[in-house]
């Protein structure tokens, strides 16, 4: 029986895509140059770059991308790119990340924008300065890759309700923002390096001023690419908690901004910023952060929200801006899926948690860098439960479902109810898979920390509670579990359908 899959098609495409990997390759051998430091890392996966792309790209001359072919090339290219990623982390042979299972674990979590760590130690006496800005710009190009992917391929396919976003911003579709992918791409591109340049020039020009002594140029940069890309890797430590207020508060706007559909700022841009203000999803969006935001605030400023002891206590009850601060900006990273942390948040009491661990669910934009279920599949699941409950009343009503001015088709929405449905099921079951784990290893977690661990890896948000706190790491756990999550990282990223079809036989046989 012969296959319905031109495989040799999409393998050609990601060969292209490995060998344009080995232009960004350049930004951190460029930074192992001026500090003096080995270039051998970034040379060598610059070669394996080129050959291994050049050479799948002569499995076929000219490639045509199908629908069955773009599922394929998605999810492979999604995996390939971290393995190639995670090269430059074995040959620098520095600490942790020097084993097969921990480099791709960090790869995997850069280029998805999750940014859970295996890293043991983070510190520069511990990895070079190039190996951690390479660990930074793989958020970065993750992070705009996403955002491409969701405009130009997945809403072709009708992945994981993607779909949606013709209907909720319309000329949202690759087709209809410009005349070519190209030039939509392209477009997308200027406005995602020109955030990027403004908040690295905020981060440096608060150096510079001397408001944030510690934001040197060089992480005013490594912030600048995992703050665009809702990554939230840091060379330091303790993420943002070392930096100054001012600078948590340049974050949170920026990780705002990340977390909105970009294809809104460019019809905002050209001259309609109705499209963005009033736009549904939007609005659900800002309001969930302010609620979220407005909890927490509540449960520190009054001491509630942080563990019953006076070293937790004495910083934030009755400290006004440092709470709406922190609870503003944890409100953000977690909802945005962010995962920089402006305090040790495992120093928070459980209900305060608990909260955190409901924002996870909430995720950014359609169409931003953020990951998660996304606030317009929330908005339309309580829109379908407004409607049962009026035809419940009104059976002969003909009640259509709306996101701001359109009308979203029967097909649109169920495909939505069944990616949230298939999201929930994934994260029970990787829940309890990742639990009988941690026993059988011998690792004592609460409830609340298995449920953020998996959480955090399949909605790409990166830090959870406990063992994994923003504080924390991920190397108690063991490598099955450390595979696993990988692949929960994967999965999430892409809508969890685009890999979940091509492993059905229907998919690829006649």
């Amino acid at each position: 029986m012969d296959t319905h899959v031109e495989y040799r098609i999409s393998l050609s495409l990601v060969g292209t895509v490995l060998k344009y990997m080995s232009i960004p390759l350049f930004v951190p051998l460029t930074v192992a140059i001026e500090y003096g430091e080995s270039v051998l890392p970034f040379a060598l996966t610059i070669a394996v770059a080129i050959v291994v792309g050049a050479g799948l790209e002569r499995l076929h001359p000219k490639p045509e991308l199908g629908h069955r072919e773009g599922f394929l090339f998605v999810a492979l290219t999604w995996l390939a790119v971290p393995l190639l990623g995670s090269l430059p982390y074995l040959v620098a042979g520095q600490g942790t990340v020097a084993m097969p299972v921990n480099a791709l674990f960090e790869s995997m979590s850069g280029f998805t924008t999750t940014g859970a760590t295996v890293l043991g130690e983070i510190s520069f006496e511990r990895h070079s300065r190039s190996i951690l800005m390479w660990r930074q710009l793989t958020q970065w190009l993750g992070g705009m890759g996403i955002i491409v992917l969701m405009v130009a391929i997945l809403p072709q396919l009708s992945v994981g309700g993607a779909q949606v976003m013709e209907e909720e911003a319309p000329g949202f579709s690759i087709e209809r923002l410009t005349p070519g992918i190209r030039e939509t791409a392209r477009m997308l591109w200027q406005i995602y390096v020109g955030f990027t340049l403004l908040v690295f020039g905020l981060y440096y020009g608060l150096h510079l001023v001397g408001t944030a002594p510690n934001m040197t140029f060089y992480n005013a940069v490594a912030h600048a690419f995992t703050t665009m890309p809702t990554g939230g890797f840091s060379p330091e430590a303790r993420s943002m908690e070392v930096f100054s207020p001012a600078i948590q508060w340049t974050a949170m706007a920026f990780m705002l901004v990340a977390g909105t559909n970009f294809a809104l700022f460019w019809h905002a841009f050209n001259g309609d910023p109705d499209r963005l203000f009033g736009n549904s999803e939007f609005r659900s969006y800002v309001g969930a952060i302010g609620i979220v935001g407005a909890i927490l605030l509540v449960f520190l400023a009054t001491g509630l929200g942080v563990a019953e002891t006076p070293v937790n206590v004495g910083p934030l009850a009755g400290d006004v801006e440092s709470s709406a601060r922190h609870a503003l900006f944890q409100s953000l990273a977690f909802i945005t899926t962010t995962g920089y942390a402006s305090m040790d948040f495992n120093s928070w009491s459980t209900p305060t948690q608990t909260v955190l661990l409901f924002a996870m669910f909430l995720g950014g934009s359609v169409g931003s860098a953020a990951g998660s279920v996304k606030i317009i599949r929330w908005y339309v699941i309580q829109r379908v439960i407004r409607r049962e409950l009026y035809t419940d009343v009104h059976p002969d009503a003909v009640v259509p479902i709306r996101t701001s001015s359109e009308v979203l088709d029967e097909d649109t929405v169920h495909g939505l109810l069944a990616f949230t449905l298939l999201f929930l099921l994934l994260f029970a079951v990787s829940t309890v898979l990742i639990y009988f784990d941690t026993v059988r290893h011998g690792l004592s977690l609460s409830t609340l920390e298995v449920m953020s661990t998996t959480m955090a890896t399949l909605g790409n948000i990166g830090p959870g509670f406990g063992i994994v706190g923003p504080m924390n790491n991920y190397l108690p756990f063991s490598e099955t579990a450390r595979l696993y999550m990988v692949f929960l990282m994967w999965i999430g990223r892409l809508e969890i359908l685009t890999v979940l079809v091509i492993l059905t036989p229907a998919y690829w046989w006649k």
